[in-house]
């Protein structure tokens, strides 16, 4: 089964297995926003949520080796 590159590209894994994900909504249209909601998303936020690790590990198959 291969790994699902759409994925790889919107979280990243450290090295201790924790997954970090990019936050949504953030494409086009922010001209209407302002400076303190742009700087806010577009940073990583850490993904505690178990059963979307578990979710990430099925779809990431060979790159998934050390999430917990």
């Amino acid at each position: 089964m291969k790994s699902k590159k759409t994925l790889l590209k919107r979280i990243k894994i450290t090295k201790k297995g924790r997954l970090f994900k990019k936050s949504v909504s953030i494409g086009h249209l922010k001209r209407k926003w302002d400076s303190s909601k742009k700087h806010r998303k577009t940073g990583l936020s850490e993904q505690p949520n178990r059963g979307h690790a578990k979710v990430f590990k099925k779809l990431l198959v060979k790159k998934s080796k050390g999430v917990k």
